[in-house]
């Protein structure tokens, strides 16, 4: 089950919470009426967002954040080390969204037992090739929520996948309209569905 941070039926806690892996993002924003369980929360690990979570005492303290035994960085620090110079180019005033806190993460799943998955960058290609099918306007990243969809269909491939509270809707700089035909596609093929059948409705996952 992959939760993103929009709207939850609270009439579906229950099959999140029954469901045998269940992923959530940054702030948790869905935990609560999108029920508790939490095996693994997704962090954007660069840039304002990372800076944020870290020097948060209610993140850290987060019930979700506590539980969840790994946490996963969604950001490649090799990547997006090379991305710093062109976005100084393309997009002078987005100077500190490369900025790199994985470390940080490491340190802080050290200190509270959990496991960190750094998301290779090769995930992170894959969905930029996939994305191409669907001619996107210029973008600077795919959404965490994209990555990580890859992420879990590449690791768990025989796995039933689940979404909930994804809307593809939120930072103008994630392609949002093609990561919505790129789902779409998954799900017409078999390899994901939506929690109740529904259309989705509004997400982001923060720049």
């Amino acid at each position: 089950m992959i939760l993103g941070n929009g709207d939850v039926g609270e009439a579906e806690a229950g099959v999140i919470d029954a469901a045998d892996f269940v992923i959530r993002f940054n702030d948790c924003r869905s935990y609560g009426a999108g029920g508790s369980r939490t095996d693994a929360v997704a962090v954007c690990n660069t840039g304002r967002p990372a800076k944020a979570m870290l020097g948060s005492r209610e993140w850290r303290a987060h019930p979700g954040v506590v539980s969840a035994g790994e946490i996963w960085s969604v950001r490649d620090p090799e990547k997006f080390a090379a991305m710093r110079a062109p976005l100084a180019v393309s997009h002078p005033e987005l100077d500190d969204f490369c900025d790199d806190y994985t470390a940080e993460f490491s340190a802080f799943c050290a200190d509270t037992g959990k496991r960190h998955v750094v998301i290779d960058k090769a995930v992170h290609e894959a969905v930029d090739a996939s994305l191409s099918a669907f001619a996107p306007s210029p973008y600077v990243v795919p959404s965490s929520g994209m990555v990580v969809i890859a992420e879990v269909l590449n690791r768990y491939a025989e796995a039933e996948v689940t979404l909930a509270g994804f809307g593809h809707v939120g930072w103008e700089w994630h392609p949002f309209s093609a990561e919505r035909q790129l789902v779409d596609s998954y799900i017409a093929a078999g390899r994901l569905k939506r929690l109740g059948g529904k259309t989705l409705v509004s997400s982001s996952q923060g720049a």
